[in-house]
């Protein structure tokens, strides 16, 4: 066996996920052992895709649409003997089955959710809220289950634990903890889901037999995705398909499942054979944002903590421990938006949290001038796009802006043109100064080796340059009563790749802290492709995106070669990505290199950012993933605190999350980064394997 077969890494289970699924079995009206074979015929595919938890839909074993055939003592008996047949099938599958079925306790019937695990019934779980209204009957035929708390039912030999107060929690898996609604209850105004929830549930169920009519699809993606994002939680929908009775309805099929308002994954429906939908649930993501919401576990509390009356039902789960891959949409690049039919809207409104912000800190100050370097790299064109933006929608002219390119002992040609063309393109104030000379000075005054001819490029010929920059940028503000447009991202603020205090590090207002640099590159790409500006800016704005990006304070060596930032701190792809996911979420470094890994392994494979182009689609392997990882935990943990402590004010503009100790991230400036490099160490294979 291969590494991969045996090292925990690999195995996703290793890192809390869970491969959900939904499926559409066939189905022939009220033919209780055809049923039981769909129910079987799905859980055998589904067994095969290493699926760990199975969700069929309503009545799934009886049909639905069968009336009152429900009534009908020989359709119960053959309900409860095709339960005994599906128990003992299941003892050579994977999956948890949680199946639909009209079960009889005490004269009533109810429509339950019967849970089935390795030749074992689990529990069963009853409808609580009964529609009877427009095209339902269910009263006729059903009890309710509200008030089924703390109850047994008969389930061939043995009773079961049955009631809404059950949970369902694999005690050799993490995480992986489930409670069950059906159909009507999450149309109710208080589901039963919610609570269960609250009493710890990460995954919710709902077998439903809704059947379709025109626009109800989107209806339930919206109670789906509510649920899912209220709740804080994964949320999987089955809805009846194909077979069931159209004497007056029709059935669509329908299979999604979301976590934390996210569609994840969807079924085809009108599938005339039967389907399975599957995605893998990330358990330890559900609960690390339940840790920071705190008005989640304000509401547990307020609902007189479920958790402490609710039936927790173990049962252990066997995982396999091999590498069955991960089954789950990764972004690539989580911070850039992904939604092709809002794509638009997405950047509009990314750019207009920066405009508007700029906006009123004008207003509030009311400067004759704002001052910005321009270098022609990334950052400086993209504040000088929000700058042009802002002063044109105030009515200011875009001469207000005094925008300075400030050559040093590195800039290039190509660069310092485009700093000229981009300038002239908006039509700002436009200025040059150039630094070598007073950098030369500064040098010789301390007595650094560069100014006695020695090629010494170190941090400190680095940082003379970077930090004149400044020092000319703010007192060129006070001399024309203007402030000074801080022009570093997000992702230079994680990495501490910018120099502190009279530096990059500073300005007057950081219009780009809330925004990393993936993102940047794609609100450029966005206003060229949106006509934002005229077509002399977009000529611009297209080669500064070609550009590599460099902070250009280190000579081009003898073979030509300029100053690379990404061959120094790592891809920004992979950065940012990190980034996202130690910030937003808390993951453990390992989680991160798993998610990474799955995510940029094949670049032939999964999801890239609507029209990105073809030849910058990069890949990478796990050593290049961990090795930058651990660059990333060095930095970010270990020495680059203390700059975020002293940011200047500017927008969060992701829900991924910014740096402002006013905000989102509160660190101490003297914490080291050796927990996150043990947990990385510990976690991953043996890298020459």
């Amino acid at each position: 066996m291969s590494g991969r077969d045996t090292h925990p890494f690999f195995d996703m289970h290793t890192h809390g996920f869970v491969r959900v699924a939904t499926g559409t079995p066939k189905v022939r009206t009220a033919d209780v052992a055809h049923n039981a074979e769909g129910i079987l015929e799905t859980a055998r595919a589904a067994h095969d895709r290493h699926v760990d938890l199975l969700l069929y839909p309503e009545l799934a074993l009886s049909s639905y649409a069968v009336d009152d055939l429900h009534l009908q003592v020989a359709l119960l008996d053959a309900v409860e003997a095709e339960i005994a047949r599906i128990v003992e099938v299941s003892r050579a599958l994977d999956p948890v089955l949680v199946f639909g079925a009209p079960l009889r306790r005490n004269g009533r019937i109810y429509n339950c959710a019967v849970v089935v695990a390795r030749g074992e019934v689990l529990g069963v779980v009853p409808k609580s809220f009964l529609p009877n209204y427009r095209e339902y009957y269910e009263k006729r035929w059903f009890a309710h289950g509200r008030d089924c708390i703390g109850l047994t039912i008969k389930c061939g030999a043995r009773e079961v634990p049955f009631g809404t107060d059950l949970l369902f929690e694999a005690s050799d898996l993490a995480g992986f903890v489930f409670g069950v609604e059906i159909c009507e209850d999450f149309w109710s105004p208080n589901p039963p889901g919610t609570l269960a929830a609250l009493a710890g549930a990460t995954i919710l169920l709902n077998l439903s037999a809704s059947n379709i009519v025109i626009g109800k699809s989107d209806e339930r993606h919206m109670l789906t995705r509510a649920s899912s994002s209220r709740s804080v939680c994964a949320y999987a929908y089955s809805a009846s398909g194909h077979g069931e009775s159209t004497t007056d309805l029709a059935w669509d099929g329908q299979g999604m499942i979301y976590e934390l308002g996210d569609l994840m994954a969807e079924s085809q429906r009108f599938d005339l054979q039967p389907e399975l939908c599957v995605c893998d649930i990330d358990t330890q993501r559900i609960l690390a944002e339940r840790m920071r919401m705190q008005t989640f576990n304000d509401a547990a509390e307020a609902a007189g903590r479920p958790e402490d009356w609710y039936r927790s039902v173990r049962f252990e789960h066997g995982r396999s421990g091999a590498d069955i891959g991960l089954e789950r949409p990764i972004r690539r690049f989580p911070f850039v938006p992904n939604r092709a039919d809002k794509l638009d809207d997405d950047c509009y409104e990314a750019f207009n949290i920066q405009v508007d912000a700029l906006m009123r800190r004008i207003q509030a100050t009311n400067p004759r001038c704002l001052t910005i370097g321009i270098s022609g790299g990334l950052d400086s064109t993209h504040a000088l796009i929000v700058a042009a933006k802002a002063m044109d929608r105030l009515g200011r002219p875009r001469t207000d802006i005094r925008g300075y390119t400030m050559p040093g002992f590195a800039t290039s040609s190509d660069t310092k043109s485009n700093a000229w063309r981009l300038m002239k393109a908006f039509g700002i104030a436009a200025e040059e100064i150039d630094i070598t000379g007073t950098a030369r000075l500064m040098l010789e005054n301390i007595g650094h080796a560069f100014a006695d001819g020695e090629p010494v490029y170190d941090t400190t010929f680095e940082n003379v340059q970077a930090g004149l920059r400044t020092d000319y940028l703010f007192r060129l503000a006070s001399q024309h009563g203007g402030w000074v447009i801080g022009t570093g991202d997000l992702s230079e603020l994680a990495l501490g790749w910018c120099t502190y205090g009279v530096g990059d590090q500073m300005s007057h207002y950081g219009v780009n802290a809330g925004v990393p640099k993936t993102l940047i590159q794609y609100l450029i790409r966005w206003t060229t492709q949106t006509a934002q500006f005229d077509e002399g800016v977009d000529a611009v704005l297209a080669d500064i995106l070609d550009t590599e990006i460099s902070p250009e304070l280190v000579p081009a060596g003898e073979d030509g070669q300029i100053q690379s930032t990404q061959s120094i701190i790592g891809p920004y792809e992979l950065n940012d990505f990190f980034l996202h996911h130690v910030v937003r979420w808390g993951q453990r470094p390992s989680h991160v290199a798993f998610l990474a890994w799955h995510a940029w392994k094949d670049a032939e494979a999964g999801l890239w950012p609507i029209d990105f182009p073809e030849e910058a689609k990069n890949q990478y392997d796990l050593a290049t993933i961990a090795d930058w990882l651990e660059k990333f935990l060095k930095r970010f943990f270990g020495f680059s605190q203390f700059k975020r402590s002293a940011l200047p004010n500017g927008p969060k503009v992701s829900a991924g999350g910014a740096l402002s100790p006013r905000g989102d991230w509160r660190a101490p400036s003297d914490s080291v980064a050796d927990t996150w490099l043990a947990e990385l160490a510990a976690a991953l294979p043996p890298l020459d394997d």
